[in-house]
This record gives C-alpha cells, sequence and structure tokens, in this order.
C-alpha cells in the first residue's frame, strides 16, 4: 500500500517487482534466493532494529521489530513446514503472531491505530504494518 506522504513508494515498489521477476527468473538449479525482505525508506531518528523472540526448535517464533515515527514494523521468516495458514492478532497495544500451534505475544511501544494496521504472508515471510495513533501531545 504506497504512502502519498512518502515519494519513494512508487520506487520502492519498482525494486521489490524487480526482485521478485528476478527470482522467478533463476534457474532451478541455483542455489541462490531470498527468504524475505522488507524495504522500509525515510530516515529515522529511531534506534536500530531489533531481533526478539527465540528460534523454532525452542518452541517460540523469532521475530523483528522496527520502529519509525508513525508506524511499527514486525517481520517473520515462517518455517517451511507449517499445516495451517499463520496470522497475527492485531491490538491495540500487543500483536499476536500464531503459526501452527505456536504463538508470540508482542508488547508495543505505542498504541496502534487497529483500522490503518494491517499484515500480509508472501513467500515464507510474515510482514506486519502497524500504524501509530498519534500522541495527545503530538496532536496540541
Amino acid at each position: 500500500m504506497p504512502d502519498k506522504e512518502n515519494p519513494y513508494d512508487d520506487f520502492l515498489s519498482f525494486i521489490a517487482k524487480l526482485v521478485e521477476d528476478i527470482m522467478k527468473d533463476l534457474p532451478d538449479g541455483e542455489h541462490a534466493g531470498f527468504i524475505g525482505c522488507t524495504i522500509i525508506a525515510g530516515g529515522t531518528s529511531s534506534p536500530p532494529p531489533f531481533l526478539q523472540g527465540m528460534h523454532r526448535d525452542q518452541g517460540e517464533i523469532r521475530y523483528e521489530v522496527i520502529e519509525s515515527e508513525e508506524r511499527i514494523f514486525i517481520t517473520t521468516q515462517l518455517p517451511p513446514d507449517i499445516k495451517n495458514a499463520p496470522y497475527a492478532d492485531i491490538n491495540p497495544d500487543s500483536v499476536r503472531i500464531c503459526i501452527d500451534d505456536l504463538d508470540a505475544q508482542i508488547p508495543l511501544p505505542a498504541r496502534i491505530d487497529i483500522i490503518h494496521s494491517f499484515y500480509m504472508v508472501r513467500h515464507g515471510v510474515m510482514d506486519i504494518v502497524l500504524k501509530k495513533k498519534p500522541s495527545f501531545e503530538d496532536s496540541h
């Protein structure tokens, strides 16, 4: 979903499509590939991304959380042997990722606008994009 406030969205959509086309054209015998890729444009003063969670073999889901001024991004690589469609239960102050019999409850650093937040599952990766609710101080 391109953001009308971000002039780089069209460019990044083009790059994502280009990478997808390149991956489709790789010979089957090649051992190169992408598991998943999320491109986040725009400079932020937020700290670098941090990784949370544990490996699947320990019974937990591994995920990455990145925060910008207006959004929170959560990304997780899905295991290849899942039996059911994974999903994200998005709440105002937390997100629950469910993959078969595993789940991860992720507390969020800010309250979010559920209506303008979403997740998608594609090519073995779940991307969750959460729009932050403006804080009371920001609106005055």
